[in-house]
């Protein structure tokens, strides 16, 4: 029996924005992927945790900006393991919890250009499919994973938004209702979030 292939597609969404929600809608409907799990990760050893939401206030945003999308769902699997969070041991986890499930990850070209730095990379490269989305950003893919035979770059539309620019748009009292589904833009509003 075929397996059926999920993309997993890491992030803090600290708020999930519009751009997220494109990339992820783009690549289900342009690829074999059955659906996407958007993988909320309490902690990205890469990055700090003091500018972090609630880990749950988070995942509700992403599972308000995807519920009416059947293809598309929220993943909370990194809540149960070790802090912080490795994409090798959670890729491990679920290949184990879910043995019928093919698994691909799904990453950013910023993210593929740091990947040397990511515990375990190579385990990564030689068990899982890599997906990895145009991203206008600094540095150099490394020379051997150009032509990777794990890695597929895919001719997504570049998304020059980021939860970063959001965050501080609405500390300085900037009206972003349109980088934001309409649910998650009220519910940060309703909250004050990132005030």
């Amino acid at each position: 029996m075929k397996k059926s292939k999920v993309g997993l597609y890491f992030g803090t969404f600290n708020p999930i924005h519009i751009g997220h929600l494109a990339i992820a809608n783009y690549l289900v409907e342009n690829s074999d992927l059955k659906e996407i799990w958007m993988v909320v990760t309490p902690h990205n050893p890469l990055k700090k945790k003091s500018t972090l939401l609630d880990d749950y206030q988070r995942l509700h945003m992403v599972h308000l900006a995807v519920d009416d999308y059947l293809k598309i769902k929220p993943s909370q699997i990194e809540f149960n393991l070790p802090q912080p969070n490795y994409t090798v041991n959670t890729l491990a986890h679920l290949k184990e919890k879910y043995p019928d499930t093919d698994f691909v990850l799904i990453m950013g070209e910023d993210n593929l250009k740091s990947l040397p730095k990511w515990k375990n990379y190579k385990v990564l490269l030689e068990d899982y499919s890599i997906i990895v989305y145009p991203r206008i950003s600094p540095g150099e893919v490394p020379l051997d994973l150009i032509d990777h035979p794990s890695i597929q770059k895919i001719d997504a539309p570049i998304m020059e938004i980021s939860s970063t620019m959001i965050r501080k748009g609405i500390a300085s009292g900037q009206d972003l209702r349109y980088f934001l589904h309409q649910e998650v833009y009220t519910y940060i509003t309703e909250m004050n979030f990132y005030k």
